[in-house]
C-alpha cells in the first residue's frame, strides 16, 4: 500500500511540476526563445514610407547575377507602387463622382476606372529610385535593395491630362474639387 501511495505521490507531484514549468514558459516565452531573430531591412522605415506629398513603396530582389537582382526588385517595387497607385485613384475617383451632382454617375465611375490603367502605365514612367542599397549573400548571390517614389502631383497631372482629353469625363469634370478630394486621399496614405 505505501508503494501504491509512493506511486501517486509522485504522479500527482511530477503533473504539477509539470503543470507549473509549461504555465510559466507560455507566458514567459519571447520570439528570440523562439528562435526567430530580427530582420534589419535596408530602404524600409519610416523615411521611406508614403507621406501625403508622394507614394512610395520598397522591394528586394535576389539572384546569382547582380543586374538580375536589380532587376527583380524594381520589377517588385514598380509593381507595388502601381497597387498603391491603383488604390488611389479608385478612393480618389470613388469620392469625387459620389459627392458631385452629375447626370449619370454610373457611367461617369466606369469611365473613371477606364482611366486607372492608362494612368498608372504614364505614372510609373516618372518613378524615381530614392534608396537603393546592394549586398552579397553568403551564399554567393546578390541582394538588391530599392525603394521608389512618385510624387502626388505627377499622379493628379496624368490623371488631369487623361480626364480633359476624354470627352465624356470633360463634360463633368471639375479639376479644383478633384484636386481637393484627391489632396484628401493622398493624406490616408500618408497615415
Amino acid at each position: 500500500m505505501r508503494t501504491n501511495f509512493l506511486k501517486v505521490s509522485s504522479m500527482i507531484l511530477f503533473a504539477g511540476v509539470l503543470m507549473m514549468s509549461s504555465c510559466k514558459s507560455s507566458k514567459g516565452i519571447t520570439p528570440k526563445d523562439a528562435g526567430e531573430v530580427l530582420i534589419q531591412s535596408y530602404c524600409t522605415g519610416d523615411e521611406f514610407k508614403s507621406t501625403a506629398k508622394a507614394l512610395r513603396y520598397s522591394a528586394i530582389g535576389e539572384s546569382m547575377d547582380q543586374m538580375t537582382a536589380k532587376k527583380k526588385a524594381m520589377s517588385e517595387a514598380k509593381a507595388g507602387l502601381a497597387g498603391s497607385i491603383n488604390t488611389l485613384v479608385k478612393g480618389v475617383t470613388d469620392n469625387y463622382v459620389k459627392s458631385g451632382n452629375f447626370n449619370n454617375k454610373e457611367e461617369l465611375l466606369k469611365n473613371y476606372e477606364g482611366l486607372n490603367r492608362e494612368v498608372i502605365d504614364q505614372s510609373l514612367a516618372g518613378t524615381i529610385v530614392i534608396c537603393e542599397k546592394m549586398t552579397k549573400t553568403k551564399e554567393g548571390n546578390y541582394k538588391c535593395y530599392v525603394c521608389i517614389e512618385l510624387g502626388g502631383n505627377e499622379i493628379l497631372q496624368s490623371i488631369n491630362n487623361k480626364a480633359t482629353s476624354n470627352e465624356m469625363l470633360k463634360v463633368d469634370y471639375n479639376y479644383e474639387k478633384f484636386k481637393k478630394t484627391f489632396e484628401e486621399e493622398m493624406g490616408k496614405m500618408g497615415k
